[in-house]
């Protein structure tokens, strides 16, 4: 397969061998733990080698091995491609792969998540954002690690509602992920006493986003809603200030923006926006000493996506130790009793949807003025606990938690 020929095998030899108890995989057999990112498309930013390198620095932390295996990481490129990206699972599953982990693409990942329910194996996601892949879609064998397009959406439509904001006008990306984002939104929104007074949709990879943002000016919305990402949300930014909506007095929100999508658009382009982070690279001196290092390796700092790859992958590698296996049932026993542990996230839990129970933060973009140097981006506005950000399991679709 020409995909898979571009893949790189990431080795990473024991420093610190650990115990060896019983296990069922052969002798010898390494653990592999497949990163399922984009590295040279528009999703690049988002996952990439960002991911590599936090998945990398999560063996690195457990000392190469795991329940005396040592542990391989693949990198496949999906592209953004939902074909690929299956693909490239399917084959990775054939061959032995325990875990496919990141996935920064919506839609590939409900049919990875899918994929290794089938084969019993672990999807260990931190990239996509679809809430449909620990609800109405959940199964026993995936994580959903890091965010999803409930908690984002609820966080900044409940803080914008604060404010005053009562209409909203939403421009969508096409796919999975800003369908979700949107009708997540639209719920709070209704909930909360607010209007939906109009929507676009657009594909991934637009560049003139003229005619859905004149409409959108047009509908005089107290707040523009991006339910987009990446180049698609720093261009829909950027044209919406060429356009001068936030000087006609309307809010522009950013429902699925992150870090690297400041830096794409710059301060001068996204101030004051608002949006919701699982984390941040300047929250304390310990997330702040292992940025350094990521950005030294990736030539950025991380996002909630890729700091959230190096977390799934620690509490997974953790839980193959405690538990002495690689069978995948097990190792999901042992990642639900386990608390949920890192420099970026303190005392969280995974749920039995796959969902891992944690607080967000309210952020909101500095100005240039405010800006203290490189990557100094953000204010964390608020903390929102984990209880009031998290889809309560009794309003869950997954069956799941109701045999739990």
């Amino acid at each position: 397969m020409a995909a898979l020929s571009r893949r790189s095998l990431v080795s990473l030899a024991a420093t610190a061998p650990l115990a060896m108890p019983a296990i069922v995989r052969a002798q010898g057999t390494p653990l592999r733990i497949g990163v399922l990112t984009d590295m040279s498309s528009w999703g690049r930013d988002n996952g990439g080698p960002g991911s590599v390198y936090a998945a990398s620095q999560a063996v690195r932390e457990v000392g190469g091995s795991a329940a005396g295996r040592k542990v391989e990481v693949l990198v496949g490129d999906h592209k953004m491609t939902p074909d690929l990206g299956i693909q490239i699972a399917r084959r990775w599953f054939d061959d032995g792969v325990e875990a496919v982990a990141d996935c920064p693409h919506s839609a590939i990942a409900l049919g990875v998540s899918a994929l290794a329910a089938e084969r019993d194996r672990l999807a260990l996601f931190s990239g996509p954002g679809s809430s449909d892949i620990t609800n109405a879609r959940c199964n026993a064998r995936t994580v959903q690690f890091t965010y999803d397009t409930y908690a984002t959406s609820k966080v900044v439509t409940t803080a914008l509602m604060g404010q005053g904001a009562r209409t909203f006008y939403f421009v969508t990306v096409d796919y999975a992920f800003g369908k979700s984002l949107q009708a997540d939104a639209t719920s709070f929104i209704q909930a909360g006493g607010g209007r939906v007074v109009g929507s676009a949709t657009h594909p991934a990879g637009t560049t003139d986003y003229a005619a859905l943002l004149l409409d959108a000016k047009a509908s005089g919305a107290d707040v523009i809603a991006l339910c987009n990402t990446g180049q698609d949300c720093t261009n829909a930014l950027k044209q919406a200030t060429e356009f001068g909506l936030a000087r006609g007095g309307q809010r522009m929100a950013a429902l699925g923006m992150f870090l690297t999508d400041v830096h794409g658009a710059g301060l001068g382009i996204t101030q004051n926006t608002l949006f919701a982070t699982a984390d941040y690279w300047d929250m304390n001196a310990e997330t702040r000493e292992w940025s350094k290092g990521y950005l030294a390796a990736a030539g950025q700092m991380p996002t909630m996506l890729q700091s959230g790859t190096y977390g799934v992958v620690l509490h997974y590698l953790r839980a193959v130790q405690a538990a002495g296996s690689l069978d995948a049932g097990r190792v999901m026993e042992q990642m639900r009793a386990q608390p949920v542990d890192n420099i970026f996230v303190r005392n969280a839990s995974l749920r039995a949807d796959g969902r891992v129970v944690r607080g967000m933060y309210l952020a909101r973009v500095k100005t240039p003025e405010q800006s203290k140097g490189p990557w100094d981006y953000l204010e964390l506005v608020r903390e929102v606990r984990a209880e009031d950000a998290v889809r309560p399991a009794a309003e869950s679709a997954c069956p799941l938690l109701r045999k739990a």
